[in-house]
Formats: structure tokens, sequence, C-alpha cells
């Protein structure tokens, strides 16, 4: 068994308040979640207006398609979603064996 993980830092747009920011992160987490079947939630950066760090983890048989779900999910919110910038990805990959 192979878990995989990562967390993206984003930088939202023109956001004042949580509740902007909220509005704009619930439906990028639905979408992420569903497209990557993935685990996928608001993890850090709670009480800032336009930052926000989202964790997000997968479990799969083999690590190469782990790494795939992983790669597919940062490359979609790095192209897919213009209201927000991707400042950066860290990624952890381990087998149950470890």
């Amino acid at each position: 068994m192979w878990i995989g993980w990562m967390e993206f830092d984003i930088l939202l747009g023109d956001v004042h308040s949580l509740k902007e920011k909220r509005s704009i992160l619930r439906p990028l987490i639905a979408d992420l979640s569903r497209r990557a079947e993935a685990a996928v939630a608001e993890v850090g950066s709670l009480d800032l207006h336009r930052r926000a760090q989202i964790g997000m983890s997968v479990v799969g048989a083999d690590a190469a398609h782990v790494r795939d779900v992983l790669d597919h999910a940062e490359r979609m919110l790095a192209e897919q979603h213009p209201e927000i910038t991707l400042l950066s990805a860290g990624r952890g990959l381990h087998s149950s064996e470890d």
C-alpha cells in the first residue's frame, strides 16, 4: 500500500473576509476532491483572509498511480482555477512497509 500526500500553499485574489475566503475554497476543495478522488481539506492559514493551505491524501496499490494522482491534482489546481495563485506545493510518498 502506498500513501501520498500533498500540501498546497495558495494566495487568494481580492478577498477581504473569511466569508469570502470560504466562498472560494469550498468549491475549489470539492472540485479537487471529486476530480482527484482524494481526501482534501483546508489545513492551515485558517485566520488569514488571502492565504490558504490545502492538504490532500491518496492511498493506492502502487507508487506510480499515487504519484500520477498527485501530479494531476497539482496541474489542475494551477491551471484550472484562475481565482487563486499556487505559491508552492510539497509532497510525500510512503509505503506501508516504511
